[in-house]
């Protein structure tokens, strides 16, 4: 999300910045710049204008024109105006669901965007992460197959789901619902409501006679943020019929302009709660304003990365495998598991985009296949082998190679590829072993103001280390970078 905003903003302040002083027509140019940008990205014009004047006002000043360091300064008013457009002070993910219970969340929207399937992530994301007993409720009766949906996916994830009876109205759905949340002893109950192709008058006065009945202390809208200001006028629709609370926009991993997100939340005036980013229940993100500024300034989201290491690595084996980087061992059985974990943690494209710096060197990366399909080809030439053959790579000779290639349907190529990878990987971790730095590594942290790979600012570094310490996590292992113990331990 937001790369095309990235992108252009990154020209615009690498220019800014290359210069030692700037004069009012310089601040001018640059935000005539910003506000092509914004209009790109699908922001709405009212909030291009209001965000390009609060900018404006800042960036004239003498405290900036007379800086040291004035493009810098220009970076952090950009990056101030962009948190408060997009919600400063809203708390990542509250929600509110600490009332006497069942405390419930009720779910709007267009048919078609995802209503269904974040009821669920929701529903996973109380239960995992909060301990929640969760009890969902579809109250769709038009859509063919929507309670069994529904259904499927609180099985899926260990849900407690209202049985369907046939025949029943919406309205008495959320009664039975809400009887049975009590009687069931529930935290949290979820009424995921029918949508419409459209906006029409029947869908809005049912969804509203529901609000009444249930009265949820959570009304959230579930907007696709591929329909851009279509969204946005969406939400406003909405916002005058029912007392809307928050909004969740899904297909966040398809929007590459983020328009809606910048647009909704200054029209409405309501908080985003999350981001869904794919189709599998745990693809949900507290949306977080200071660190999606970060991102779309190109200062990356450390915290995310560690967040994301701490959900899906297993602190034991994370252990294991740094034992073994410690004595310089690497071999292609611990290169399946990087892998793996890249999968799991979004793959290459999200893991890089979290990473500071990572937005300016994006036209040296044009070369890379940062194509989720190839790490899943180099997986399955991994599995072709023998457990004697990933333990000594060297036993691959001509003959094995050609063996495993044809059991991943790859080429040879393919194969010695991969080998080539591993070898260099296993050089880094045995330098590593003997206490040296990578040459690779090593350069890292001089390249601070040329566009190539920034290290994390001491804030970053901060907030990393406060939620390592939190959930005691720690980063995986990327490829080319060896693991650190500590991520999430399995009870």
């Amino acid at each position: 999300m937001f790369d095309v905003l990235q992108e252009r903003l990154s020209g615009v302040f690498d220019r800014l910045t290359g210069r030692g002083a700037l004069t009012e027509a310089d601040v001018d140019a640059a935000l005539r710049e910003v506000r092509v940008a914004l209009l790109d990205a699908d922001v709405a014009l009212p909030v291009v204008k209001d965000f390009i004047a609060k900018v404006r006002t800042e960036a004239i000043g003498e405290a900036v024109i007379r800086s040291v360091t004035p493009g810098q300064m220009i970076i952090k008013i950009v990056h101030d105006a962009l948190v408060d457009t997009l919600g400063g002070n809203d708390l990542p993910g509250l929600l509110r669901i600490d009332g006497e219970p069942p405390n419930v969340i009720m779910m709007a929207g267009l048919q078609g965007s995802g209503k269904t399937t974040t009821s669920g992530k929701i529903a996973n994301r109380l239960k995992t992460l909060e301990k929640k007993r969760v009890l969902m409720a579809s109250l769709d009766v038009r859509r063919p197959a929507a309670m069994e949906q529904l259904a499927i996916l609180g099985k899926s994830i260990g849900v407690d789901v209202l049985p369907i009876v046939a025949g029943q109205q919406p309205a008495d759905i959320a009664r039975r619902a809400i009887q049975a949340a009590k009687l069931g002893g529930h935290d949290v109950l979820i009424l995921d409501t029918a949508g419409r192709t459209t906006l029409d008058e029947q869908m809005m006065s049912e969804a509203a006679e529901i609000a009444k009945i249930a009265t949820p202390g959570e009304v959230l809208l579930v907007a696709d943020s591929l329909t851009g200001q279509d969204a946005v006028e969406t939400a406003k629709r909405f916002h005058e019929r029912l007392p809307l609370t928050g909004l969740v926009l899904t297909r966040a991993d398809g929007d590459g302009r983020g328009g809606a997100a910048l647009s909704m939340r200054a029209v409405t005036g309501l908080p985003i709660k999350f981001l869904g980013a794919g189709e599998k229940l745990d693809a949900l993100e507290a949306f977080d304003a200071r660190r999606v500024a970060g991102r779309i300034l190109g200062a990356g989201d450390i915290v995310s990365l560690v967040e994301k290491a701490a959900a899906n690595v297993d602190r034991d084996d994370a252990e294991k495998m740094a034992k073994k980087f410690a004595k310089g061992q690497f071999d292609l059985d611990d290169l399946e598991k990087q892998l793996g974990q890249m999968l799991q943690m979004g793959g290459l494209k999200g893991l890089m985009g979290m990473l500071p710096g990572v937005a300016k060197m994006k036209k040296q990366m044009e070369g890379a296949n940062l194509d989720d399909r190839q790490v899943r080809r180099q997986i399955a030439v991994i599995r072709s082998m023998t457990k004697a053959e990933k333990k000594k790579p060297d036993l691959l000779n001509a003959s094995r190679r050609k063996r495993i290639a044809k059991g991943a349907g790859v080429d040879v190529a393919e194969v010695n590829r991969l080998l080539k990878m591993h070898r260099n990987m296993a050089d880094m971790v045995k330098s590593m072993g003997k206490g040296k730095m990578p040459a690779a590594l090593a350069g890292m942290g001089g390249q601070q103001g040329g566009g190539g790979m920034r290290m994390p600012s001491p804030e970053q570094m901060k907030a990393m280390q406060a939620q390592m310490q939190k959930t005691g996590g720690g980063l995986p292992g990327l490829p080319g970078l060896p693991g650190l113990p500590g991520a999430k331990k399995d009870n």
